[in-house]
């Protein structure tokens, strides 16, 4: 059920009635009506995962109110190993567990391995099972109390706006507006509404436009160079960040609807001087997942540059590998935590440099790693980034090429273009001082944005061969 399809319409309309009814006194039911809406949400994607959702909530609700109750040290750092181990051993079954077999089986030069069995990924695996497992590392260190409410946490673990593909809560932030009472807010809706009409523009306008582009360059590498393999990487960035960041806007517009705030997830990051800037803005809530739970304890910058360096390169690596199991995520997880040690070294030297290069240089970074992100496979991303370097055919015939692959037209192109600047405008416009401040002030120049946000859906937007959203995947 993608959020950009009418199904998905008709079933939020439905919660929706059913959530702000008045069934209950104090509205009782709505944690109820979320908890069975969420888990018919996981089950259309696939009902056999439902009961490894919620074996996965029961477990760390136990193990919480276990933490919760002991004060023993070493009784709750058995209690909480036992939450790490079952969630990351889950995660490792389901997604990386043929993964490591076949890399064995590369080592070993060996042509099959007896106990490699097909195994299918849980949609959202990577999502909830941080998220639960966050629940009992913040228990343990005593940041806040486990939870009696068991509605509430099975419906934090599962709330659907979020559930497939974050943002990745943590529970001290979501579970206390979901166990407290909510009132519905009519400008907390709007602006939902608004949220979810510029995730709908980003996906089917930017992203789902932009996505025929960059395949027709990764899927036949053999067949583009020069320029052509620099904007099939440019129109990967384009489609990944209007995918991602649009599934986020909705899924924060949804939980809005809802009475419920998420985190913001992105915050512009092309507009990013440095790697680390880029990082502060991209995917928000892994990031710093992987700060608050991994790069601080194992010591941050608080030692010397080696020790660092190894600090960096261990949560680029996992976070890498958290994305999928494929040595190019790792890869891809290595070249952002290596330029980040690269950026901290000289970073007397970059700070002194104009922010336009500073810009140049992050997005150089960030493309190649894109490279890497989309790739079938390493020898596939090298010889991308190798043709990326030769200029020795006619641009002319490469650009009709691309057309024919893509199945675009010279206008249906223009149309592409025209639509990524215009999120590129749309973004720097947004970051000025007030600039938002000016639409809620003047309502015709805020009504004519979101008529235009709707006539470039309907006219420019792809309904006929929708994708789903790309983080589905992890």
């Amino acid at each position: 059920m993608n959020f950009n399809s009418p199904t998905f319409v008709i079933f939020l309309v439905v919660v929706f009635a059913l959530h702000w009814a008045p069934i209950m006194r104090g509205g009782r039911h709505r944690n109820a009506v979320l908890l069975v809406a969420s888990y018919f949400f996981y089950g259309w994607w696939d009902w056999r995962f439902l009961g490894l959702i919620l074996a996965s909530s029961l477990l760390d609700y136990t193990l919480g109110r276990w933490l919760g109750a002991t004060s023993e040290k070493r009784a709750r750092d058995g209690i909480l190993l036992l939450s790490i181990v079952a969630n990351l051993g889950t995660l490792f079954f389901f997604k990386y567990f043929n993964f490591f077999l076949d890399s064995l089986k590369v080592l070993l030069g060996a042509d099959d391995i007896p106990w490699s069995m097909r195994i299918i990924l849980p949609v959202g695996i990577s999502f909830y099972t941080f998220q639960t497992m966050s629940y009992c590392i913040d228990i343990h260190r005593r940041q806040m109390q486990p939870t009696r409410d068991l509605l509430g946490f099975l419906t934090f673990v599962s709330f659907f706006p979020q559930l497939v593909a974050g943002p990745i809560e943590r529970a001290k932030e979501l579970l206390p507006q979901l166990m407290g009472q909510r009132r519905f807010d009519r400008q907390q809706a709007v602006e939902g509404l608004r949220l979810m009409l510029v995730g709908a523009f980003k996906k089917m306008v930017i992203a789902d436009r932009f996505a025929p582009l960059a395949d027709a360059v990764f899927d036949h590498p053999t067949l583009f160079l020069g320029a052509f393999n620099i904007l099939g990487a440019a129109c990967f960035a384009l489609q990944i960040y209007g995918d991602f960041s649009g599934y986020s806007d909705i899924a924060r517009g949804t939980a809005k609807l809802f009475g419920v705030e998420l985190m913001v997830n992105f915050n512009r990051p092309y507009q990013a001087l440095s790697l680390r800037d880029f990082w502060a803005r991209w995917h928000i809530s892994l990031s710093t997942w992987f700060r608050d739970y991994v790069y601080i304890p194992l010591g941050g910058n608080r030692a010397g540059v080696l020790m660092h360096g190894r600090n960096l390169m261990i949560t680029f690596l996992l976070s890498g590998l958290w994305h999928g199991a494929n040595w190019t995520f790792v890869a891809w997880g290595g070249l952002h935590g290596a330029f980040l040690l690269v950026e901290r070294v000289a970073r007397g030297g970059l700070d002194r440099l104009p922010g336009s290069v500073r810009w140049a240089i992050t997005m150089l970074v960030v493309l190649i790693g894109w490279v890497f992100f989309r790739a079938q496979d390493l020898g596939h991303a090298t010889l991308y980034l190798r043709r990326a370097l030769r200029f020795d055919l006619d641009p002319l015939f490469l650009l009709k090429r691309l057309l024919t692959y893509a199945e675009l037209s010279p206008t249906g192109l223009a149309i592409t273009l025209t639509a990524g600047l215009a999120l590129i405008g749309l973004d720097r416009w947004s970051a000025r001082p007030h600039a938002l401040a000016v639409l809620h002030t003047r309502p015709v120049l805020r009504h004519a944005g979101y008529a235009a946000l709707v006539l470039a859906i309907l006219f420019f937007g792809v309904f006929t061969d929708q994708r789903a959203f790309i983080y589905f995947q992890f």
